[in-house]
């Protein structure tokens, strides 16, 4: 499958007894691609909007986007079709619609394409990699929830050598901030006095958890991408590409986690 070909959109999220996540209604209708949140927030002050045939003025209203029959000036507004994209991050792109600093995001990096998609789960500005987008809010929340433990794989690349205690340290686990940060595995394919290579696994994605863990045991991250999520592999994948996924992908690759009408 070439990086910008697509596959089946089928389905929306759902399903009836689901734990489903609530969102705030302005937040509801922008990851509806219907709205921007600021606009929806004026909306639905103006009284324009109403969920399950009721009219709410309160932009913080939680819903659950998959349950909610959400109107605007009266017609009723369908979640987007099922879509699932992995994109290749490049590094200086920001994982946010808009950047107050005016930096590149992966929406502009998409495009149209972007379109109603979300993005599960952030990479920093300095990492590049797999990433994945959805419209599948659900799907989302069941793969990036710590309970599940996900794995995440990344090249990481650090200023000087990485011993055989600073590996043993990363896999046992450290306190950072006040926050326990631990590596599922450390395998240090290089090293030198200069720089060491490794492959790091994770089970959470913690806030800039790579860089805190090895900055705790006394190295730099020069380099950080992020190969594999889940069953999901970069692959061949260019900076700046796409690929889309079907539903039979998802459930390959996060199994029990994709929607169950998708």
């Amino acid at each position: 499958m070439s990086a910008r070909s697509r596959a089946g959109r089928v389905g929306r999220a759902g399903g009836a007894g689901e734990d489903l996540p609530t969102v705030p209604l302005n937040r509801a209708l922008s990851k509806l691609g219907i709205l921007s949140r600021a606009q929806a927030t004026h909306a639905i002050r103006d009284g324009r909007v109403a969920v399950d045939g009721r009219v709410v003025v309160d932009p913080r209203c939680a819903v659950v986007p998959e349950r909610a029959r959400i109107e605007l000036d009266g017609r009723t507004r369908a979640k987007r079709a099922w879509r699932t994209i992995v994109f290749h991050k490049p590094r200086g792109v920001v994982t946010t619609r808009r950047d107050p600093e005016g930096r590149p995001t992966v929406y502009d990096a998409i495009g149209e394409e972007a379109r109603g998609l979300i993005a599960v789960g952030r990479l920093d500005v300095a990492t590049s990699g797999l990433l994945v987008l959805t419209t599948d809010t659900q799907l989302a929340h069941r793969i990036t929830d710590p309970d599940r433990a996900v794995p995440r794989v990344y090249v990481v690349t650090v200023r000087g050598r990485v011993d055989d205690a600073a590996r043993r340290a990363l896999e046992a686990g450290i306190v950072s901030d006040g926050d326990p940060l631990r590596a599922a595995s450390v395998v240090v394919r290089k090293a030198s006095a200069r720089e060491s290579h490794l492959i790091v696994e994770l089970h959470e994605g913690r806030n800039r958890e790579i860089r805190r863990l090895f900055a705790a045991v006394g190295h730099e991250v020069t380099r950080l991408k992020r190969v594999r999520f889940g069953g999901l592999e970069l692959g061949e994948l260019a900076p700046g590409e796409w690929r889309e996924l079907s539903p039979g992908d998802v459930e390959r690759a996060f199994p029990g986690s994709r929607s169950r009408s998708a």
